[in-house]
């Protein structure tokens, strides 16, 4: 008997579908937002080359034909301020190209980076790990492997991070093995999913996923990473209630991007569809410095003026930590505002 796909529960192969039917061409993208390629954007024609341009058309459909300035086509199309190289930006700003093993990162005493896959659906133009060495740190099997064992003999983890790249480029299969790897390990307690996927893509969150998450033994959470509202639709927000009903906890994560999101309004505006979907803002992060983002940098000065202004305008719950990662440090580091949240 064929199998039924009802409105909001999307099939595997539909998100399969979508993640093939990707733009890698910035004249193509242009040309379906009704964009004239003028001298400045094609002149960052080239920058895919230095990081390929990648985005799928279930992303595109959300951004403003017409608008140049447009806040999701700005966080991925190509752009000749790529090629500046920046004093004090680096290919590695994390300090996290060695691994323990291929494709672990033991960074935190308590937690572990499993880089699950090193693909992901969309690639954002200010992304810390443009230049990781991902064919050092396959995700296949064999690789996994190895990081289980590591992670079975360090007593000290309880919580595992798939991270990427996007992990949930995983198919559920993968995925369900790796959880079932995990669950068996008696100090692992928790599991966190860092994934840009269900935005760029909410079909990927399928109905097997979510029983699968619904009968883990685990605690499961997912950090989304959303930087403005407009990113948020209702298939997506469907989406996350689906999650939320498995028991998964849900949070977000934003990185501050200059012309994207640098203002309280926009960031306001984020937090409350956030909440709405049943997503706690988690955390807005300084850019890292990697070579080839600087024209995405938002000055300290400037973030904390940001969100003194942010934290006057919505509840505290609705305002997300601001904080920088430096490579080395045992956690991430909280820039101190001077003020209390109410």
């Amino acid at each position: 008997m064929a199998h039924i796909v009802t409105l909001n529960t999307p099939s595997r192969e539909d998100w399969l579908s979508q993640l093939a039917d990707v733009i890698t061409s910035p004249d193509e993208l242009l040309r379906l937002l009704d964009l004239d390629a003028d001298e400045t954007l094609l002149a960052g024609r080239e920058a895919r080359r230095l990081f390929a341009l990648r985005v799928p058309r279930a992303f595109v459909a959300r951004m403003e034909k017409g608008n140049p300035n447009d806040p999701l086509l700005r966080q991925v199309l190509t752009s000749q301020e790529e090629f500046i190289s920046t004093p004090g930006y680096s290919t590695d700003p994390l300090d996290e190209q060695n691994s323990v093993v291929p494709g672990l990162l033991h960074k935190y005493r308590n937690r572990a980076l499993l880089l699950v896959k090193g693909g992901c659906a969309v690639n954002c133009r200010y992304c810390f790990r443009r230049h990781f060495p991902y064919a050092d740190n396959q995700g296949n099997k064999r690789n996994w492997q190895g990081a289980l064992d590591y992670i079975t003999q360090h007593p000290e983890l309880d919580e595992i991070i798939f991270s990427g790249g996007d992990p949930l480029m995983a198919k559920d299969h993968e995925l369900d093995w790796l959880m079932t790897q995990l669950e068996n390990i008696p100090h692992i307690k928790r599991l966190r999913i860092h994934s840009r996927l269900p935005i760029v893509i909410p079909a990927r969150i399928t109905e097997p996923l979510v029983a699968r998450f619904a009968a883990s033994s685990l605690q499961i959470l997912l950090v989304n990473h959303i930087n403005h509202g407009n990113e948020i639709d209702e298939e997506f927000s469907q989406a996350m209630a689906r999650l939320r009903k498995a028991g998964v906890t849900l949070l977000n994560q934003s990185v501050l991007l200059r012309g994207v999101n640098d203002n309280a309004f926009t960031l306001a505006a984020l937090s409350n569809k956030l909440f709405d979907a049943g997503i706690i803002p988690y955390y807005l992060h300084v850019l890292d410095k990697v070579q080839g983002g600087a024209h995405f940098m938002v000055s300290d000065s400037e973030a904390r003026a940001i969100m003194r202004e942010l934290m006057a305008s919505i509840s505290g719950y609705l305002v997300p930590k601001l904080t920088r990662e430096i490579g080395g440090e045992p956690s991430k580091t909280t820039l101190d505002l001077g003020l209390k949240q109410h």
